[in-house]
């Protein structure tokens, strides 16, 4: 055994969930080793679907995937996706050959440890033969115990050395999760005790802590809501209103900055969420809780704030609310109407003889596909559309790479969380720029057979900027010839779907329909009409 196959057997025996790589000489080693421990590889065309596909992948999956990539030039092909899954605190390893210590002159020779820290991954690296089984379990308890991105890079003389057998003993002992002090549990129930209108707004950091949250919120007359990455997180609770920010309906954003308390579960209460602060009340207490007391307060100013595991301080608090209850029915004194969700939020079709309304196409399909879905989403200007339409069953329904702000990831986003959640339709929406910027990874879908539904808002333009700069200006760099779409996924050897009107959309249901299920993916090529700028932007653009 070399130290190449050590590491990759080691990750496999660690525990690590599917490899995405494109194979060069420097990973074609390890990678091998990877899938001859019985981890799964997936083949991507670019080294930066790879890195989103494994990012995507990671979130959804109780394991964290591995990235491999080619020293030098494969590592900087996956910058993108790397610095989105480390601003997401993505549990991530990315395995990059190094060339070797004395290959000063090399082509490929760069500072791959200054790229990672740069990115904000943390940088480790195997030394030798002789620390290589220390340095690559450091590496994965770093990725898992704290969820980071771990970029590990691994010297071309060092892999090829002979390696030490490995223990079968193998195992990284989890973290414990941090408890929350008695004070700031006293205090935190004091507050509940005092709101007539509390509102909790679940994040990242609240995503494992869904049933715990919801009990607190019943005890607390607490409505519930998040952040768009936990996303389907309180799908099945009847005070739940979706997601807090950009996206709300009107009515959700009225409920929310009429709040006399706002709590933040695992959330960074960010201007995306909280609108720039105008979702939260001149008079309401804002609390946040996180696990790490860096980021308290980090966004906006707080009245409290405890470090402490979600699912702990709400279990906490709970008991303490039980010891000494509450009065009043709180936030909770009728039910909530249904216009809280788009979908039943009256708006007025646009749509025109050769362009459909994105709002009805949205909610057309959100009635056609299966209610067992994971929906992904790339940036851009239509991304509010399926964000706020299409309902996903639960928090690992939805996928949301938008840490970077980086169009043409969702292609890749959508094969990922795919591979990781094979019992739901994965279902991409993504805009017609970010799409084509990414469209070599379709190849990748077709190859693998991933039955996924590509929605692709076309309006032949970088959307955003045509809204954000105006008709009065010369948009000629933004905006581009009509493209046929589907005829280029039909090339790819996917089913192309072009779409003016709801009638158009019929064959997505022959598709659904498909004896044994589909085997390739379809792309709607949706010719969308103007709505003068989705409405999340207005928000949106007030920070630039």
């Amino acid at each position: 055994m070399n130290v190449a196959e050590l590491v990759g057997t080691a990750l496999g025996r660690l525990g690590v969930g599917h490899v995405f790589t494109v194979v060069g000489s420097g990973n074609f080693e390890v990678t091998n080793a990877l899938a001859a421990a019985g981890v799964p590889v997936t083949t991507a065309r670019h080294e930066g679907g790879a890195a989103t596909m494994a990012d995507a992948f990671s979130r959804m999956s109780d394991l964290p995937a591995v990235l491999t990539t080619h020293q030098g030039c494969g590592l900087t092909n996956a910058a993108t996706g790397i610095g989105e899954a480390a601003k997401s605190r993505t549990p991530l390893i990315v395995l990059t050959a190094d060339v070797a210590t004395g290959s000063v002159t090399s082509n490929f020779k760069i500072d791959q440890d200054a790229l990672a820290r740069s990115l904000g991954a943390v940088a480790e690296r195997v030394h030798s033969a002789g620390t290589a089984l220390a340095d690559v379990t450091r590496a994965y308890r770093t990725a898992v115990n704290e969820r980071r991105t771990v970029v590990i890079s691994l010297p071309l003389d060092v892999q090829a050395a002979a390696a030490p057998p490995l223990p079968d003993d193998l195992a990284v002992v989890p973290d414990t999760p941090v408890r929350p002090s008695a004070a700031a549990v006293e205090e935190l129930a004091t507050a509940i005790r005092a709101a007539s209108r509390p509102v909790f707004v679940a994040g990242r950091g609240g995503r494992g802590a869904g049933a715990e949250i919801a009990a607190l919120a019943e005890a607390s007359g607490a409505l519930l809501a998040t952040s768009a990455v936990a996303n389907g997180l309180f799908h099945d609770e009847p005070f739940a209103l979706g997601i807090s920010g950009g996206f709300s309906s009107p009515l959700t954003a009225e409920l929310i900055s009429s709040a006399d308390l706002v709590v933040g579960w695992g959330c960074a209460l960010n201007m995306w969420t909280m609108r720039h602060g105008n979702l939260i009340g001149a008079d309401a207490t804002v609390v946040q809780i996180d696990v790490e007391g860096r980021a308290l307060g980090a966004n906006r100013p707080i009245d409290l704030g405890i470090v402490g595991d979600s699912a702990l301080t709400a279990v906490d608090v709970l008991a303490a609310l039980e010891a000494s209850p509450r009065e009043g029915a709180g936030y909770r004194s009728a039910p909530l109407p249904g216009s809280v969700r788009w979908n039943d939020v009256e708006t007025p079709d646009v749509s025109t003889a050769t362009s459909i309304d994105p709002r009805v196409l949205s909610r057309e399909i959100d009635l056609r596909l299966p209610a067992e879905r994971i929906v992904s989403i790339d940036s851009g200007n239509f991304m509010g559309y399926p964000s706020a339409y299409l309902a996903v069953p639960d928090e690992r329904g939805f996928c949301f790479t938008q840490a970077f702000q980086s169009i043409g990831l969702g292609l890749a986003t959508a094969i990922g969380a795919g591979l990781a959640q094979p019992s739901r339709l994965p279902v991409l929406g993504t805009g017609d720029g970010g799409f084509l910027m990414a469209i070599a990874e379709l190849e990748t879908a077709v190859r693998i057979g991933l039955p996924l539904v590509v929605i692709v808002y076309n309006d032949a333009a970088y959307g955003a900027e045509v809204h954000h700069f105006g008709a009065d200006t010369d948009l000629s760099t933004v905006t581009f010839p009509e493209t046929d779409i589907a005829s280029i996924a039909r090339g790819y050897g996917a089913t192309g779907l072009t779409v003016r009107t709801p009638a158009d959309l019929a064959p997505l249901d022959e598709w659904l329909a498909t004896p044994g299920g589909p085997t390739t993916p379809l792309v709607i090529d949706a010719k969308i009409a103007s709505d003068g700028g989705s409405w999340w932007l207005h928000e949106a653009f007030k920070g630039h």
